[in-house]
């Protein structure tokens, strides 16, 4: 036996992992992902320093392959990595990166777990610096802030919205659902909203100038009825 051979093997866990979430329990979970993660891209269009995802498997340890204890959070968004499609995040194959911000939709089965395992997970394992959970039923809406390693509830501001200081942004409720909400309070819009302020902006620039023309049309007319005018009383407009 050689002194390669007692050389123990060395075994990598992979890094070319697929999701392995399970389907969402309904529309409004569905609904609400989607407002978050497509909201998050318009804003941060300029953007390819971050990746966001939603009901994505994030392996963390080879442990969990091992037991297939597999854990997703509904939202999340990791800062300082690069923007590109990921099939599920590996934590080993992103420079041991975890989600800075972590948001979890509360339902009928998860509720439970999201308040308690995945709270202490999230906060003991992953050290997500900003944990919240979101109810589209009951509204009901918590957020917490890693301090000192421990989750402490982030205080709501006089509209009820929570900071987070790793988004730059403000969450909060509004029209039944979880909304982002710029530093002045200001309601982050989704595309459709987007476009629709951008086609109403555009309509309103073109009433504006056609009112501008109608306007210099008008008093071109009432000028010209005051030339008219004079020169029936014999004085001559050009004069005056």
């Amino acid at each position: 036996m050689t002194a390669l051979d007692m050389i123990p093997e060395v075994t990598c866990p992979p890094t070319d992992l697929w999701s392995d979430e399970p389907p969402l329990e309904s529309d409004l979970n569905l609904q609400q992902i989607i407002i978050l993660l497509s909201c998050l891209e318009l804003l941060w269009r300029e953007r390819s320093d971050y990746y966001a995802s939603g009901n994505l498997t994030i392996y963390y340890n080879e442990e969990q392959l091992k037991k297939r204890d597999f854990w997703g959070p509904d939202f999340f968004v990791v800062l300082d990595t690069e923007k590109r499609p990921r099939k599920s995040w590996v934590v080993w194959r992103e420079q041991g990166k975890y989600p800075d911000v972590i948001v979890e939709i509360l339902s009928d089965s998860t509720a439970n777990i999201d308040r308690n395992n995945k709270k202490i997970l999230y906060q003991n394992t992953f050290r997500t610096p900003n944990y919240f959970w979101f109810d589209p039923n009951s509204l009901e809406f918590q957020g917490f802030r890693l301090i000192e390693g421990q989750y402490q509830a982030i205080s709501p501001n006089d509209q009820g919205y929570l900071w987070s200081e790793q988004l730059g942004l403000y969450l909060g409720i509004f029209d039944r659902k979880l909304r982002y909400f710029t530093a002045n309070g200001q309601l982050v819009p989704t595309p459709q909203e987007a476009e629709l302020q951008q086609r109403q902006a555009k309509e309103q620039a073109i009433l504006e100038k056609e009112q501008a023309l109608l306007e210099k049309e008008r008093e071109r007319q009432a000028k010209e009825k005051l030339a008219q005018k004079l020169r029936e009383l014999g004085i001559d407009p050009d004069t005056i």
